[in-house]
């Protein structure tokens, strides 16, 4: 089959959920001989670099991109007040990628569009006048939900009030549109059920993030973490991520620290903010962006992951779980994963149960290698790249 994938960021680097993910999709069906082309947006928050990507995938995607500003305009999101228009959705409406598009469509035939995210919806008019191929939504989140449950957690009652209409505007976006596509792909089975449960009357199925066993070979070997290390890893300018690990400071860390003071916290990810590059708080390490995360993780031994928002699935849980590495995570983090408590997971939805689960995999080593050995079996049975390809293609035949 041949397959163009409209992005909403770049696949490469995949350094992120939503990159990790496409690359993931995009690999698998190179892989499996399928032809690929990618329409990518290159912006100030995610910069595409072909230069930088491997050239083997750089020609078999047959790769270009865009350049959008998606800085957020003061001015255009106050006046976003008055209006029921998801200023989300319209960051991405732009001339210049509506031009590529249609210019891709006029010179090749595809046998699906495959779009990536709700955000680049503004186009389906455009896909549609140029082809005929079935056009697949790739639902990586619920998207207004990650907005509406970051703003139940915002105190300040005018960023609430703010969060609320973007929230509200989004939703009727999200579910006004997804009866437009010929078929929805959502990364896990509660997002599926959510847009069934929506009145979604389009073909809809799961097709979670899948791993190459082989990318993970390496974690498998005998590698000594630093013992009773935690650590979190993720992109920082993602707001769940920050509300989450400050959350987590506040809440969690100093009660636990302590009575643990030997223990050590290593905060990792790009776009790390002032705040916390600036904090001083004893026992925590903020490294930033780390060249490797596969090693970085493989150099620690309990992954924690306090989400109080979002949603879809955790990519970086899946891989901390295919290294063999305890995770303590909160419900929202480990939505889509079929993980079984105290066995492959540990799941605290407060902090008193956060401290009890990081104690006791600090104080006891060997049910730590035990939680990260189940975690890996978990991810081998649930998360099959291979397997994963051979369900996304038949339902591209399905439609």
């Amino acid at each position: 089959m041949k397959i163009l994938f409209l992005c909403n960021k770049s696949p490469w680097p995949p350094n992120e959920g939503g990159p990790i993910a496409m690359n993931a999709l995009i690999s698998g069906l190179l892989k499996a001989g399928h032809q690929v082309k990618i329409i990518a947006v290159s912006s100030n928050k995610f910069p595409a670099d072909p230069k930088a990507m491997p050239e083997e995938f750089r020609e078999k995607a047959s790769f270009e991109s865009v350049e959008l500003d998606l800085s957020v305009k003061p001015i255009a999101a106050f006046f976003n007040l008055f209006t029921k228009d998801s200023y989300h959705v319209q960051r991405f409406d732009s001339p210049a990628l509506k031009s590529k598009i249609n210019n891709v469509l006029s010179e090749e035939t595809f046998d699906i569009i495959q779009l990536e995210t709700i955000y680049m919806a503004p186009y389906l008019d455009l896909i549609r006048s140029r082809s005929s191929a079935p056009i697949v939504l790739r639902a990586h989140n619920i998207e207004h939900l990650i907005w509406w449950r970051v703003a139940e957690s915002t105190k300040n009652i005018l960023k609430k009030t703010y969060l609320r209409h973007l929230a509200k505007t989004l939703k009727h976006y999200e579910m006004k549109i997804i009866n437009q596509f010929h078929g929805i792909a959502t990364i896990t089975e509660r997002d599926a059920r959510f847009f069934k449960d929506h009145d979604c009357n389009v073909p809809i199925t799961d097709i979670t993030f899948g791993v190459e066993k082989s990318r993970f070979e390496d974690c498998t070997q005998d590698i000594l973490p630093e013992e009773g290390s935690f650590f979190h890893i993720g992109s920082m300018d993602w707001i769940p991520n920050q509300e989450g690990i400050k959350w987590f400071l506040d809440e969690v860390w100093d009660n636990f620290y302590k009575s643990h003071p030997k223990a050590r916290f290593y905060l990792a990810g790009r776009n790390m903010p002032e705040w916390l590059i600036n904090m001083q708080k004893e026992g925590v390490e903020v490294l930033g962006e780390v060249d490797n995360a596969m090693d970085f993780m493989r150099s620690k031994s309990i992954m924690l992951v306090p989400l109080l928002s979002g949603s879809g699935i955790r990519i970086k849980i899946i891989e901390g779980l295919a290294c063999s590495r305890a995770v303590i995570s909160t419900p929202i983090g480990a939505e889509g994963i079929q993980y079984t408590q105290g066995k492959n997971m540990l799941i605290a939805s407060t902090p008193e149960e956060f401290i009890h689960h990081m104690h006791e995999c600090y104080s006891h080593p060997d049910y730590c290698i035990k939680l990260g050995k189940e975690g890996r079996l978990l991810i081998e049975e649930e998360h099959n790249g291979e397997r994963i390809i051979d369900r996304l293609i038949k339902f591209y035949q399905q439609l």
